[in-house]
């Protein structure tokens, strides 16, 4: 069981943050989600992993409210998905930096803060939280992989977000940038946010409260690691997935 601000993950029914009953997506003919239905639970990391192609960065527009969807319902913070009034609620990183090269960090949250309408003292508040006091003067655009990960996560903070929807945000960094980034998301947990980060890298998962183990348009499982473990007797967490796609494959023959 994992605890996190007072929500027990896993024991104790609490109000999820996102719901998904039978969502279906089709993009040029081919259908990339096939009828997923899942929770993720408030105030907690959630880990959505799998492969490249998977549909991982398709379910997160879906969720923010960018993807047509063909059929299926997505609620999330307790209003369908898209809904004018959760657009202060969410915040999305994509995977690739939304933010201008050639202003510094300074500038360019200063900017998204006017577009926001966030006070500007929120400014000084996400420079702390993403921990770029030190680059604060330095143009983004020169900043390493891992700095700029944290200013493009600097804009989606400045409205103070209940929800973040994080895609693909340690693809390509160096395991210090990652580990960085990954206290900084946990920082965030612990102060009460939900947080909904999809990965390819599987040993990620160990970061995350719960699961969603994904493949080919499918969800294979919802799970915490331990539970993902036990379900599998793996201790690998790699062979774990493994394992749950032998025992789909099996299954379907």
């Amino acid at each position: 069981m994992v605890k996190r601000k007072g929500v027990e993950i896993g024991a104790e029914r609490v109000s999820p943050a996102i719901s998904v009953d039978g969502l279906r997506v089709r993009r040029g003919g081919n259908e990339v989600l096939r009828g997923l239905t899942f929770e993720v639970p408030a105030g907690a990391i959630t880990g959505l992993l799998g492969p490249s192609g998977c549909g991982k960065s398709t379910l997160m527009r879906a969720i923010v409210g960018v993807q047509i969807v063909e059929s299926g319902r997505v609620d999330v913070l307790g209003e369908p998905a898209g809904s004018p009034g959760l657009r202060r609620r969410v915040g999305y990183v994509t995977q690739a930096p939304s933010v201008y090269g050639d202003l510094s960090v300074r500038e360019n949250l200063d900017f998204f803060a006017r577009v926001l309408g966030a006070p500007a003292e929120r400014v000084g508040e996400v420079i702390e939280t993403v921990s770029l006091g030190e680059h604060v003067d330095q143009a983004t655009g020169s900043l390493s992989g891992g700095q700029r990960s944290r200013v493009s996560l600097g804009t989606a903070l400045l409205g103070q977000p209940d929800l973040l929807v994080l895609d693909e945000p340690t693809v390509g960094l160096d395991p210090v940038l990652r580990q960085e980034l990954w206290g900084t998301f946990e920082r965030l947990a612990a102060a009460g946010k939900t947080l909904l980060i999809s990965s390819h890298v599987m040993d990620e998962a160990d970061h995350c409260d719960s699961l969603l183990l994904m493949r080919d348009g499918r969800l294979l499982a919802t799970e915490t690691p331990a539970g993902l473990r036990a379900r599998t007797g793996e201790q690998s967490l790699d062979g774990a997935f493994l394992a749950l796609i032998e025992a789909s494959e099996a299954g379907g023959a």
